[in-house]
């Protein structure tokens, strides 16, 4: 740093104690093993990037640099790439999954899309290698300009460091960059007014006014860069009349404004210089001179912006601000700015950077240009093909722009729309959808755009209005795309059945009648044809007549026929019928290719519905830790898309572990998001889940008013009103009212007998034995223990033996009782389910028994996590693999070994199996 640049440096950080106070904790934090994330806010200026460069000074060992770019927003993965190429020399020592995975993300080599969590795993991996013997530092500014592939990458890998001596510091603007949203932060705000006025002094060569003074230092809020830049310029009579700022727009255009004051100062060819640098992403000296040279621009028009300290030119493009670039984007004209970007593309090798040069060719484009257009549609197929549907959008949308044919325009409009809702964005998508409606629409691409319409309004809120879009949608098509108009059809009803009895305008009965009434298609059926027509059946012929293709279609659907593109289009519908017949089997099995289709295809909209199908089936599987770790990715994803659904996944775990306050909360919660969004089935789901609640508690009544709440709701997704059928059963023996039970047990056994499977039939049995005697009741007992010990509902097979223990004890069988109700406390209390535990201990202690010291206590002791690691490690699995499996790094994994040895008083991973 030269004499001048360290004095405004040391002069910036002028009344930056505090913030200073939080960084050195940081590195300290880091240097003694530990990781720390931490992102510093502030608006344009404010000194972010100063305190980074404090960060730099301090930095006790390596460190790794990135900065975002405005122009480089759309491209997949570039600002990972940027932080990561000094580190890809340790690349060989990651996994092979995850080393392939970053290997296509950046390009380096072909494969099949990445996984974008498994690349967030890799980028984790990775930086965890870098920091095996010394410290990593890694400063990432302007992070509100990298593209989005790239910050969710490094927000998921700062998550998750816990123990691998790596820091993470981004400095992003205020109310910026949503992906970071939930890490660690640090605001600054503009400078004291004693600070203020002595960094403004020390800038100004003469004596200034104090009244002037003052009014420079409330204009600009103690900002550092507008007082040590907004005075630059002007002369001395300008500063004793204070006009430096003219008091009107924001801070950040107004130190916009200066720079462009200074920009004009420049020679003409220096100007158009700095202008090829603004649109040059890389900061590659070689391309800028190479670019610049077919202008006919010197390499000494260099030397009056690097003199006025705006441009310096070395091994990098460095601009003094991000605002320096801005400003000379924004003050070029658009044919300016088209003549930079030609000459970019022209130096751009095709070969090696294809999708570059299709950008900067495009943004060099007036009109429309077919041969322009295609090689972005060619860029948006490789950019999705490596998890960047965001990037794909954005090179839809200019290609359609560029197109001159209306049909290919609209084509291309509506595909930007697709990859753009999938992409997480929905209200982008509703807009590249009125790019479309501006040509002249044919009655088929008037059906397309209003179908996607109607699918966005189902992920924004999939309540009301959905149902009725959609099947307006599918009668649009059913004269122009039988196909199609099929696929849509499935989509209403399933919609339908989401509103439930909050639904406006269109019923499940009418979508259904609807969909059967449509045109049948002349071909072999395919999964989703299956599908809709079973789906008509059960509402319109009852869930008997359906079931046997309902079966059928699961069958198509667990076959290797399905693209990634219909996975994502129909393997949420296909799992929420496999709940719905009670087959855990092949819900998990599609559940968790659905996860992994949404994962390697980014599609950020989708995730979230993937995983709230994994998490039902490890809640039901009695993996409560599993699913309350998949629960925190679910968290960071709908953060990440800012469209997060009711926390109805969070209130099923909650629910199981019998916490009462945390689900009472969750339980209200959800029941007033989803009245608000006209979601019947969150609703049922909600009410369900509070009566499981009660009869975990023994608070029966409770229990049965949440249960006939349910019970009385139409049909709608998932177990959940079958469930709720089974815990009114429960409820209403324990109250007495044996004429309430047994009619709900005669609707349960309508569903449980068609379903057939051992789930279904196990429960049925649970339920029948409460309302028997003698020896019918001890028949279905051991029926259903029979029926749900060969399945893996180990919750339900727990109850089973908790239901048969109490009934045992009442019947003065204390011995048999105590076997029934050990092997429900001991299931209960490794499951976590806290409730049912002390219920089935109290059970126990009334026979003259005491539950054994592993208690729900013990297991409690560790955290969600934790308990994860533990029973990965009784399974076998070393730490990498395991690391792998949690999306943690090792030494992560060996950390929270070491806090898990501690709670449970052990010193190693045998002791731990046993």
């Amino acid at each position: 740093m030269d004499g001048a640049n360290g004095r405004n440096h040391q002069n910036s950080l002028r009344g930056r104690r505090n913030e200073c106070v939080v960084l050195d904790r940081l590195l300290e934090a880091v240097l003694t093993g530990e990781s720390r994330a931490l992102v510093v806010r502030g608006e344009p200026g404010v000194g972010k990037t100063t305190l980074l460069e404090y960060v730099v000074e301090r930095a006790p060992g390596r460190v790794a640099r990135a900065a975002g770019i405005q122009s480089e927003m759309e491209l997949a993965f570039a600002g990972l790439h940027q932080l990561c190429t000094p580190m890809l020399d340790r690349l060989d020592r990651l996994p092979l999954p995850q080393r392939d995975a970053l290997r296509t993300a950046f390009g380096l080599s072909a494969g099949n899309p990445p996984d974008c969590f498994l690349v967030g795993l890799a980028v984790l991996g990775l930086l965890a290698e870098v920091a095996d013997g010394q410290p990593l530092i890694c400063v990432v500014d302007d992070a509100q300009w990298f593209d989005r592939a790239s910050a969710q990458a490094l927000a998921f890998a700062a998550r998750r460091l816990v123990a691998e001596s790596v820091g993470l510091v981004f400095a992003a603007r205020d109310g910026e960059a949503a992906e970071l949203g939930d890490l660690a932060q640090l605001v600054v705000a503009g400078l004291p007014d004693a600070d203020a006025r002595e960094l403004l002094c020390a800038t100004l060569r003469g004596p200034l006014d104090g009244r002037v003074r003052d009014r420079i230092v409330a204009e600009t809020r103690g900002n550092p860069l507008a007082l040590l830049e907004l005075p630059r310029g002007l002369t001395p009579a300008q500063l004793a009349g204070g006009v430096v700022v003219s008091g009107t727009g924001t801070l950040a255009g107004q130190i916009e404004e200066n720079y462009r004051r200074r920009l004009a100062a420049l020679p003409a060819d220096t100007q158009r210089l700095v202008l090829v640098a603004a649109a040059e992403p890389l900061g590659d000296p070689v391309l800028l001179w190479r670019a610049v040279s077919l202008l006919d621009i010197s390499i000494a028009a260099a030397a009056p912006a690097a003199s006025a300290g705006l441009l310096r030119i070395g091994r990098r493009v460095l601009f003094h601000h991000p605002l320096v670039r801005s400003a000379s984007y924004r003050v070029a004209s658009p044919e300016e700015r088209r003549i930079a970007h030609r000459a970019l593309a022209d130096v751009t090798d095709p070969e090696a950077d294809f999708d570059r040069r299709a950008w900067h060719a495009a943004q060099a484009t007036a009109g429309p240009d077919e041969e322009v257009a295609a090689d972005l549609e060619h860029s948006a197929g490789r950019a999705q093909a490596r998890g960047g549907l965001a990037a794909a959008a954005a090179y839809l949308e200019r290609a359609a722009e560029l197109t001159a044919d209306p049909e290919c325009r609209v084509q291309r409009a509506l595909a930007a729309a697709q990859a753009t809702h999938l992409a997480g964005a929905p209200d982008a998508a509703l807009k590249l959808l009125s790019l479309a409606e501006a040509c002249s629409l044919t009655k088929f691409q008037r059906a397309r755009v209003d179908l996607q319409r109607a699918q966005i309004a189902f992920t924004l809120d999939r309540g009301r209005e959905a149902p009725s879009l959609l099947l307006q949608a599918a009668r649009q098509l059913e004269q122009l795309d039988v196909e199609l108009a099929g696929e849509t059809y499935l989509d209403a009803l399933l919609a339908a059945m989401f509103a439930g009895a909050l639904a406006g305008g269109v019923s499940v009965q009418e979508a259904a009648h609807a969909a059967r009434a449509a045109s049948p298609t002349r071909r072999a059926p395919r999964p989703p044809d299956l599908l809709l027509e079973g789906l008509a059946l059960r509402f319109n012929d009852g869930y008997a007549s359906a079931a046997p293709t309902l079966k059928r279609a699961l069958r198509a659907f667990r076959g290797d026929g399905l693209s990634a593109q219909e996975g994502l289009r129909w393997l949420w519908h296909a799992c929420v019928t496999a709940a719905h017949l009670w087959d855990h089997d092949t819900w998990e099995a599609l559940a968790t290719r659905f996860v992994r289709t949404a994962r390697e295809a980014g599609a950020l909209t989708m995730l979230p519905l993937a995983l709230g199908q994994r998490i039902g089936v490890h809640v039901f599987l009695g993996e409560l830790a599993e699913a309350a770790s998949l629960q925190e990715e679910l968290n960071s994803v709908t953060d990440a898309t800012g469209h997060p659904p009711p926390p109805l996944a969070a209130l099923l775990i909650a629910a199981w572990h019998g916490r009462e306050a945390e689900a009472g909360a969750l339980i209200e919660a959800t029941t007033m998001e989803v009245l608000q969004r006209g979601e019947g089935d969150g609703l049922v789901k909600a009410q369900w889940a509070a009566a499981l609640l009660g009869n975990s508690l023994c608070r029966y009544e409770d229990a049965l008013a949440c249960a006939e709440q349910a019970g009385s709701q139409p049909p709608v997704l998932g177990v959940a009103p079958w469930a709720a059928l089974a815990e009114l059963v429960e409820a209403a023996v324990r109250c007495g009212m044996a004429e309430r039970a047994a009619e709900a047990f005669g609707r349960l056994t309508d569903v449980t007998r068609a379903s057939g499977t051992d789930w279904a039939r196990g429960v049925e049995a649970r339920s029948r034995a409460l309302l028997s005697c003698g020896q019918d009741a001890e028949s279905a007992y051991c029926e259903a223990i029979n029926r749900l010990g060969r399945t893996r509902v180990r919750g339900e097979l727990a109850r089973a033996h908790l239901l048969y223990g109490e009934w045992l004890r009442r019947e003065g069988r204390r011995l048999s009782a105590r076997e029934q109700l050990r092997a429900a406390h001991e299931m209960f209390a490794a499951m976590g389910a806290e409730a049912f535990a002390q219920r089935a201990a109290a059970e126990l202690r009334a026979t003259g028994d005491s539950p054994r010291k592993r208690t729900v206590e013990t297991s409690t002791e560790l955290t969600p996590q934790e308990a994860q690691i533990a029973g990965l490690v009784r399974e076998g699995l070393s730490n990498p693999e395991i690391g792998a499996r949690l999306f943690i790094s090792p030494r992560t994994v060996e950390w929270h070994l070491g806090r898990i040895f501690s709670k449970l008083d052990i010193t190693s991973r045998r002791q731990l199996r046993r």
